[in-house]
C-alpha cells in the first residue's frame, strides 16, 4: 500500500486534484473507445453483418478469394479505426486542456493516416498470407500458423525501432558533453552495451517527459526525449535511464518477445478451434473455415481474447517495472533524487499519483507514482538500516 501520510509532503492539493481531474476526464473516453472497438467486432464477428461486408467490398474488387480476403481486411481495418477515431480525438482534446499536446490538429490527422497505413500494409499480407495456409490445408493450418506467429512476433519486435520508430519521430544523437558521458557511463558501469544516446523529437506533439532504450545487441540505444532533456535535471534524466538499463539488465525485453512469440503461437490452435466450431460459423455467415467471410469472426476471437487478457499483462508489466525502479536505485544508490524524479516525471505528465485500485489493477501497465515513491522510501529505510 502507498504511504498515504506523504501524499502532502510529495504533492500539493493542486496538483493532486489536477492530475485526478485529468484522469476522470480521459478515462471514461479512453475506455469508451476500447468498447465501442469490441462491440465493432462482435456485431461484424458474431452475426451475418461481417460476412456480408466482406461480400461485399470484396465484389467491387471482382468477388475473387483473394478480392474478399484484401478488400475485407482492409474493410475492418477502416471501419475499426472510423469508430475509434472520435474517442481518441476526444481523449487528445482533453489532453490539450491540460496542456500536454503541442501537435495541432493536421499533425495529429497525418498521424492517424501513417498509424493506419502501417496497420493495413501489416494486416493485407498477414490476412492474405493465412487464408491461403486455411485454404491449403483446412484441418492443420494451425500448426504452421502458429510458429509463423511466434516469428513474425520477435521479427516485429526486432524491427520497431528500426524501421517503425523513425515513422512517427525523428531522432538525433545527443550531442557530446556531460551529460551524454554521464548516460553511457551508467550502461558501462551496468555492463550494458549501447550503441548511442538519441533525442526524439517529441516536443512536437507533447510536453510528456519519458524515455526508454530499445532495440537489440548492436542496435540497442537510449533514447531521451528532448522534453525531458529540457525539463529534468541531469540527474533526474540519468534516473530515467538508470530505471531503463533495468529492463534491459533483466532482459526484459528478450524476455517479453519470448512470452509474446509463446503467447501467439499458443493463441493461434485457441483461435483455430473456436473458428471452426459450427455454431460460431453458422451465426458469422460463413461456409466454413477456409471462406474469406469468415475474417469478422476470426477477428473478433482475437479482440476477445486480447480484451480478457489485458489485466493478466498489465499485473505482469507492473512488476517488471517495480524491479526496472529497484534496479535504478541499486545501480544509482539515490533515493531522494529518485523520488523527486518521479514527483517531476507525474506532475509534468499530470498523472493521478494515488488512482483508484481498481483503475491500477485492470489498466496500468505501471505502478502508481505513489506506489513507486513509496516503495523508494522503503528501499532507502532498509539501505539505512543496515
Amino acid at each position: 500500500m502507498a504511504d498515504t501520510a506523504s501524499t502532502e509532503a510529495d504533492f500539493t492539493p493542486q496538483e493532486l486534484a489536477r492530475g485526478r481531474a485529468l484522469r476522470r476526464a480521459r478515462l471514461p473516453w479512453a475506455l469508451g473507445g476500447q468498447l465501442a472497438s469490441l462491440a465493432l467486432s462482435a456485431v461484424l464477428g458474431f452475426t451475418a453483418a461481417g460476412a456480408g461486408l466482406v461480400g461485399a467490398v470484396g465484389g467491387w474488387f471482382g468477388g475473387s478469394w483473394a478480392a474478399e480476403v484484401l478488400a475485407g481486411s482492409a474493410a475492418l481495418v477502416l471501419l475499426g479505426r472510423a469508430v475509434t477515431l472520435p474517442f481518441s480525438a476526444r481523449v487528445r482534446a482533453v489532453s490539450a486542456r491540460y496542456g500536454l499536446v503541442t501537435q495541432g490538429w493536421s499533425g495529429w490527422a497525418v498521424d492517424v493516416l501513417r498509424g493506419t497505413a502501417v496497420a493495413l500494409a501489416l494486416f493485407l499480407p498477414l490476412a492474405l498470407g493465412l487464408y491461403a495456409l486455411i485454404g491449403r490445408s483446412p484441418d492443420c493450418w494451425w500448426i504452421p500458423a502458429a510458429a509463423a506467429a511466434a516469428l513474425l512476433t520477435v521479427a516485429l519486435s526486432f524491427l520497431h525501432p528500426l524501421v517503425f520508430e523513425p515513422l512517427f519521430n525523428r531522432f538525433a544523437s545527443l550531442p557530446e558533453g556531460e551529460l551524454r558521458t554521464a548516460l553511457l557511463e551508467l550502461a558501462r558501469r551496468d555492463g550494458i552495451a549501447v550503441r548511442d544516446v538519441l533525442v526524439a523529437d517529441a516536443s512536437r506533439r507533447t510536453t510528456a517527459l519519458n524515455a526508454y532504450v530499445s532495440g537489440f545487441g548492436p542496435t540497442r540505444r537510449i533514447v531521451v526525449y528532448d522534453t525531458l532533456l529540457t525539463t529534468a535535471e541531469p540527474r533526474e534524466v540519468e534516473l530515467v535511464a538508470a530505471h531503463e538499463l533495468g529492463h534491459v539488465k533483466h532482459r526484459d525485453v528478450a524476455t517479453g518477445t519470448t512470452l509474446g512469440a509463446l503467447g501467439a503461437a499458443l493463441v493461434v490452435p485457441v483461435l483455430a478451434a473456436l473458428l471452426a466450431w459450427r455454431p460460431l460459423l453458422d451465426a458469422a455467415g460463413a461456409a466454413d473455415v477456409q471462406d474469406p467471410r469468415s475474417l469478422p469472426l476470426l477477428a473478433a476471437l482475437a479482440a476477445l481474447l486480447g480484451a480478457l487478457s489485458t489485466p493478466v499483462q498489465c499485473a505482469a508489466s507492473r512488476r517488471i517495472e517495480a524491479r526496472a525502479d529497484r534496479h535504478a536505485l541499486e545501480l544509482t544508490g539515490d533515493a531522494r533524487q529518485f523520488i523527486a524524479m518521479q514527483r517531476r516525471l507525474a506532475v509534468a505528465n499530470v498523472a493521478d499519483p494515488y488512482p483508484p485500485r481498481a483503475v491500477e489493477l485492470l489498466l496500468a501497465t505501471h505502478p502508481s507514482t505513489g506506489r513507486r515513491i513509496a516503495a523508494a522510501r522503503s528501499w532507502l529505510a532498509a539501505r539505512e538500516a543496515r
